[in-house]
């Protein structure tokens, strides 16, 4: 089973990174932290994970509101923390991978017999991760959130390129999560098969520092 770098599909790109959102803030604690709200600073340079919540999917759908496009069932992003201020404030991090395991995507596409591949491309992307658990995910300057996805059809390989120009996404504390719900990216590229837009949602909790939830203040 493979694992590539993804997304967009994120996105995944994807790609995917941040912690939890705070029912209080700290006062002159930092914006991320671990042991709870208020806890132990989470350090710059700090590496942060997460893999897809328990139970959950990755989609890319055609529409905000359809179940059409692709699914995969294991996705995992990490992040380098590269600014965390006292809160309340925004915290900064790199995200320098996000991957999506072919093995467990599927499609249900017309004419569409599975899932390939899907690279989140681009990387590095930044996120920014507010005390109020408000996550944005933007590219290099000049550059996209790009996601590619590779499907085997009836008529041999197509590669679907889809872009958006940055991501939103939540933290939230409850069960130390980042969420990103109906995320649209643009085809810019592939056969007719792939679908024009692509509509990008997905959990991930929980955010992890070395082990130790991210909270965020």
């Amino acid at each position: 089973m493979r694992t590539r770098p993804l997304l967009t599909l994120a996105a995944a790109s994807a790609a995917l990174c941040l912690p939890a959102v705070s029912p209080a803030f700290a006062d002159g604690g930092a914006v991320l932290t671990t042991g709870g709200t208020g806890g132990t600073p989470v350090a710059v340079g700090d590496v942060l994970t997460a893999q897809l919540a328990s139970g959950t999917k990755a989609t890319l759908y055609s529409s905000a509101t359809g179940t059409s496009g692709v699914s995969c069932t294991s996705s995992t992003f990490t992040a380098t923390a590269t600014d965390n201020p006292a809160a309340p404030g925004t915290a900064t991090e790199s995200v320098t991978g996000h991957t999506f395991d072919s093995g467990s995507c599927t499609s249900n596409v017309t004419g569409v017999l599975g899932v390939s591949g899907i690279t989140v491309d681009h990387l590095p992307y930044t996120t920014t991760v507010a005390s109020d658990g408000t996550l944005t995910v933007t590219p290099a300057a000049g550059s996209t959130i790009q996601t590619t996805v590779r499907l085997r059809t009836l008529l041999g390989s197509i590669t679907c390129v889809y872009q958006a120009p940055s991501l939103n996404g939540k933290a939230d504390n409850a069960d130390n999560s980042i969420s990103f719900t109906n995320q649209q990216f643009t085809k810019t590229s592939g056969s007719s098969l792939c679908f024009s837009s692509g509509y990008f949602t997905a959990k991930y909790a929980p955010v992890t520092d070395a082990g130790a939830s991210v909270y965020v203040n």
